[in-house]
């Protein structure tokens, strides 16, 4: 029993930004075990998982079929990897906290009668394993003891910033074809509806949270909000930053007259800077925030927005 399998998150074989933070932090557990890192890829793959793999320093991949992954489905790729623990007997398995990768994981665990610990910010292991891992939407850490050969671990949504291998590698690529019950099928993607090209709230560089929008497209940015702003149906959920919303972690988040409850805080806490804009001195977010601006946000953005017509314009 041996290696880190790490399941490469993807969307019809364009892995997702989520698999480099997992492929960055499997090298670092799998230094710490000794073991080498696996790269673990269901369904079909395009060149780009092969050049992800390299570009982490990653020199082994296994590749899941089966007639029936046809896209994503929860409980046909939990089979997947659940198949693939049964033949390859791996050490531990695992994956980027998003809501897919908790979801495989708890999939696969299930089916192996295997424990699973979610959403870690640091895994060890000595004679028992140790992790520490967010609770409460990251406002709460608790530590956890678990005894076994073999884990399921996430690693909590941009716990870890993605950081490639310094040697590229080649890639050795192992096709196995698992066994998935049909009636697993039920739960596959059939269709998607497409939405605008570009950056989302959970990988821009820039965000900008506010009432009515406040001009994030000068920044290349993408326009974010409170839980207060969709109830008042003001913009859609898909743009509310928070717990129950969307986690970000831009280079910097533009907090404009947002107080900061915890919830909107555990959406924001990734953040590399925040700006917060706002008249109330000792509201949460501005205590919180690298950099604050007391004032009316009427009259401040408008500034800033101007600000950087003028720079621009210089260029």
């Amino acid at each position: 029993m041996s290696g880190v399998y790490v399941i490469a998150e993807h969307d019809r074989g364009a892995t997702s930004p989520a698999t480099h933070e997992a492929f960055t932090a499997a090298a670092a557990l799998a230094a710490n075990l000794k073991e080498l890192v696996v790269a673990v890829f269901i369904g079909s793959f395009d060149s780009d998982f092969e050049a992800t793999c390299s570009q982490y320093g990653i020199s082994e991949a296994v590749i899941l079929e089966s007639p029936l992954i046809t896209d994503y489905g929860p409980e046909v790729w939990g089979q997947a990897v659940a198949e693939m623990v049964n033949l390859r007997r791996p050490r531990v398995v695992m994956a980027v906290g998003t809501d897919k990768g908790n979801e495989v994981l708890a999939q696969a665990s299930a089916r192996t009668e295997t424990p699973f610990i979610a959403n870690c910010i640091q895994v060890e292991h000595n004679e028992t394993w140790s992790m520490t891992r967010t609770q409460w939407g990251g406002s709460l850490l608790e530590d956890v003891s678990v005894e076994g050969d073999l884990i399921f671990v996430s690693y909590a949504h941009h716990a870890v910033e993605a950081a490639a291998s310094n040697t590229q590698t080649d890639l050795t690529v192992q096709r196995i074809e698992v066994g998935i019950d049909p009636s697993l099928a039920r739960t596959l993607v059939r269709e998607r509806a497409l939405q605008a090209e570009g950056a989302t709230l959970s990988t821009a560089s820039v965000v900008v949270s506010g009432g009515r929008g406040v001009g994030a497209t000068l920044l290349s940015g993408k326009v974010g909000c409170s839980r207060a702003v969709t109830n008042n149906g003001w913009r859609s959920h898909a743009d509310q930053v928070g717990q129950t919303g969307t986690r970000i972690a831009p280079e910097i988040y533009i907090a404009c007259g947002i107080s900061g409850a915890i919830q909107h805080w555990v959406g924001a806490m990734a953040s590399k800077n925040i700006l917060a804009v706002n008249t109330d001195p000792e509201a949460n977010m501005v205590s919180k925030a690298g950099y604050a601006v007391i004032g009316d946000l009427h009259e401040v953005v408008p500034a800033i927005a101007e600000e950087i017509r003028r720079r621009r314009e210089a260029v």
